[in-house]
C-alpha cells in the first residue's frame, strides 16, 4: 500500500542511504538504512537543503543547518494540520506514510457513524497523534495513549491546529500496556483498536518496551478489549525483523477471532524515480464482509 500524494509532503529523491525531502516549504536530508542503493543525486535540491541529519558512529546523530530555519511549521493533509519540528533523534513529528491508514480507518468509522452506531478507538503509542486526528475527523470518540507527556502535548497541538479540539478525544499519558489492563477492569470496550508500538522504548515509570518480546502478549491483551462488534484492529511496524506476513500470522493468533486479515508494506512514492520507497509494515483484521 502507498500514499499517493500527501501534498505537503515528498521524497524527492532517495540514494546512499539518505532521502531528500519537501516537508511544506522546506527542504531535509534523513537517513534510511533501507536505501542501499547509491543512484546519482543530479536534482540540484540536495545541494541547497535546510538541514541534514547526521548519525553518529557511536549511535544517535545531531542535525546539521546550513541556513538559518524557523524552529517548526505547519503542513496539511486534507483538513488536517501538523505541526513539524526536527528532533534530535532524526524523526521531525509525523509519519506521512501512515496517511493510507488514515484514509482506510476512515472510511470505516463514517460507514459505521452513517448506520447511526457510536464508534470508540483507541490509539496506542500514539505518537503526535496523526491516526488521532483522522479517526476524530472521521467521527469517532478517540483514547489517545502515549507514555510521553511531551508527545501527548504536541498531539493536542495538532488537534487544535486542525479545528479539532472539541472532539472527544481523551489524552492519556501512561504506559500502554497498564492502560488497557486498567481499561479491561473498568468494562471499557473499543470499536478500533490502532497500536504503533516502538522497537524499543521505556514507560512513565521506567517501564521497558522490547518489541520482539512483548508484542505477542500486548495484542492478545488489546484483543480482549474489543467490542463485541468491532471495525478494526490495525497494527503497525518499522521493526525490519518484522515482516508484513509475520505480523499478520500474530494478529490473527492474538484476535482468535473470525474475521480477515490482510497485511502490506506501506511506501511513499519518490518523485526522482517514480518507484516507492517502503516506509514500514500494516497488519489488519477486520470482520468479514
Amino acid at each position: 500500500m502507498r500514499t499517493a500524494s500527501f501534498g505537503d509532503y515528498e521524497i524527492i529523491d532517495a540514494s546512499g542511504g539518505e532521502k531528500l525531502e519537501r516537508w511544506g516549504d522546506h527542504i531535509l536530508i534523513r537517513p534510511d538504512p533501507q536505501i542501499i542503493w547509491n543512484t546519482p543525486r543530479e536534482n540540484p535540491l540536495w545541494g541547497r537543503a535546510e538541514g541534514r541529519y547526521i548519525r553518529s558512529s557511536k549511535g544517535g546523530g545531531q542535525w546539521e543547518f546550513h541556513t538559518r530555519m524557523e524552529e517548526s511549521w505547519t503542513i496539511g493533509w486534507g483538513e488536517l494540520r501538523f505541526r513539524i519540528r526536527p528532533t534530535g533523534f532524526k524523526h521531525t513529528g509525523l509519519f506521512p506514510e501512515q496517511a493510507v491508514n488514515w484514509t482506510w480507518m476512515g472510511e470505516r468509522i463514517r460507514a459505521a457513524r452513517a448506520s447511526g452506531r457510536t464508534v470508540r478507538v483507541l490509539n496506542l503509542f500514539a505518537y503526535t497523534g496523526g491516526a488521532t486526528l483522522a479517526c476524530a475527523a472521521a467521527g469517532a470518540e478517540v483514547c489517545h495513549v502515549d507514555a510521553s507527556r511531551g508527545m501527548v502535548a504536541w498531539a493536542r497541538e495538532n488537534a487544535a491546529l486542525s479545528g479539532l479540539e472539541d472532539r472527544p478525544v481523551r489524552w492519556i499519558v501512561d504506559d500502554c500496556e497498564k492502560f488497557v489492563a486498567r481499561e479491561l477492569k473498568r468494562g471499557k470496550r473499543y470499536d478500533g483498536i490502532i497500536m504503533d508500538p516502538p522497537s524499543y522504548g521505556r514507560g512513565p515509570g521506567g517501564e521497558v518496551w522490547k518489541l520482539e518480546e512483548q508484542i505477542y502478549d500486548m495484542v492478545s491483551l488489546c484483543a480482549r478489549a474489543l467490542s463485541e462488534a468491532p471495525l478494526f484492529f490495525l497494527l503497525n511496524s518499522y521493526t525490519t525483523g518484522l515482516s508484513p506476513a509475520v505480523m499478520e500470522y500474530l494478529l490473527g493468533a492474538a484476535l482468535r477471532r473470525k474475521g480477515a486479515l490482510s497485511s502490506s508494506e506501506i511506501g511513499l512514492p519518490v518523485t526522482e524515480s517514480g518507484m516507492v520507497l517502503p516506509c514500514g509494515s500494516t497488519a489488519v483484521w477486520e470482520p468479514a464482509r
